[in-house]
């Protein structure tokens, strides 16, 4: 579906007229679809129908309460990758045998919250983590779920800060290493092996790479099984690619047809960890423009918005389209869209060409459901954003904008 469209000259989300967000809540504003977030949810859901599976959404991706318990009520469990997430994951009803904790850097009290909480398993990811993990798992009297993340040193096509499964990369451990880590945590009597894990990276738009890690820790999984440990989860990670611009997304049919195929005759579970996918194209970042600058060399639209509050194009050079809330007659303007902090880095697209503008107007930022909201910062003492979420006509604060005040709260003078 397109939770996003034009009719009669507005842009709406769903049924409701962006022009109304704005008016209500004020810009900048973060808005998402239900509808399409659902959507994206069943869609991947029909893909693994046939093959036996838990979806566990990334909550990084977004990890707004609202969504998250939208998410739990449409089957979704977790993938976590801190304490803060934890706790979001369990104030928004998730069942803990559903929460599966990632991340490189688990501190003492957050492994304590976990094995508190019971979650389904730690993704393991070095030899120090699975010792603290036992430790605290034989004071605490707990025998938790784990799996070891296996760096499959496969490469993804994408950019390098989120590429993680290759061998020069923090996350994960080899799979030699890998094994004896598995049989340390068979022979201890305060930990369960559940699972083989692997993670390769985010916005990937090719099947191939994701079929070698499958391969990888699948390999590890039945050397295990021969060894008499046994394994339920093949968890492959997330990092399934999203349309931005002209890319074609993941074939998603494509890469469950050959998960299956892989899989097939075998009884283990497969575990996913969309978080893009799910959320991606599900939020727009309403911004106000403030002016329009124009000089020998350059166009600048100046918008309310700014890299605070979307750090994406700053901080991976991404693209995410930009279209006005009411379409009128004029002409095309060649321009960076720029926010007003005090860095030449604050922009939201350079050299677009697009409809011309004026102050006051409004523009909304596409494709900003994942990693907006979330990587927004208080840079120049500047509030956050209201999020909204629209169902059909309705719509609902379930963010409200920072004030000054809670800027400032708690610190001293």
């Amino acid at each position: 579906m397109d939770a996003f469209q034009y009719r009669a000259n507005q842009f709406l989300c769903e049924e409701v007229p962006v022009k109304s967000i704005a008016e209500r809540f004020g810009t900048p504003t973060y808005a998402y679809s239900r509808a399409a977030i659902l959507e994206n949810h069943h869609a991947l859901a029909r893909g693994l129908v046939g093959i036996p599976s838990l979806i566990c959404y990334s909550v990084k991706a977004n990890s707004n309460l609202r969504i998250l318990s939208l998410l739990r009520e449409a089957g979704a469990g977790f993938d976590i990758v801190s304490g803060g997430e934890l706790a979001r994951a369990l104030r928004a009803g998730a069942d803990p045998q559903r929460i599966v904790f990632s991340g490189v850097g688990k501190t003492r009290e957050e492994i304590d919250a976990g094995l508190a909480a019971g979650i389904l398993m730690f993704n393991v990811e070095s030899a120090g983590e699975l010792e603290l993990v036992e430790a605290r798992s034989r004071a605490l009297g707990k025998r938790p779920g784990v799996s070891v993340r296996v760096n499959p040193d496969v490469v993804a096509e994408t950019h390098p800060y989120i590429s993680t499964g290759q061998i020069v990369h923090k996350f994960g451990v080899p799979k030699d290493e890998a094994l004896d880590l598995y049989r340390r945590a068979a022979d201890s009597g305060h930990l369960a092996v559940r699972g083989v894990a692997c993670h390769i990276g985010s916005q990937i738009l090719e099947v191939e790479p994701f079929l070698k890690a499958l391969d990888e820790i699948l390999e590890v999984a039945n050397r295990l099984r021969a060894q008499g440990v046994e394994v339920e989860f093949l968890d492959l990670g997330g990092g399934y690619g999203i349309r931005y611009a002209e890319e074609e997304p993941l074939n998603f049919p494509r890469l469950t047809r050959e998960l299956a195929t892989r899989i097939q005759g075998t009884s283990y579970r497969l575990l996913v960890e969309p978080g893009r996918a799910l959320v991606g194209n599900a939020g727009i970042l309403v911004t106000r423009v403030l002016y329009v600058k124009r000089n020998q060399q350059k166009n600048f639209i100046v918008v309310d918005a700014g890299m605070n509050d979307l750090m994406r194009p700053t901080l991976y050079g991404s693209y995410h389209e930009i279209v006005p809330v009411e379409l009128r007659a004029g002409e095309k303007l060649k321009a960076d869209v720029v926010g007003p902090l005090c860095e030449t880095g604050d922009f939201l697209a350079q050299d677009r060409t697009m409809a011309d503008v004026e102050s006051g107007e409004l523009l909304a930022i596409l494709t900003v459901g994942a990693y907006g909201y979330v990587l927004a910062s208080n840079y120049n003492t500047r509030p956050r954003p209201a999020e909204v979420l629209v169902d059909g006509s309705e719509m609902e604060l379930i963010r409200p904008r920072e004030r000054l005040e809670d800027l400032m709260a708690g610190e001293a003078v």
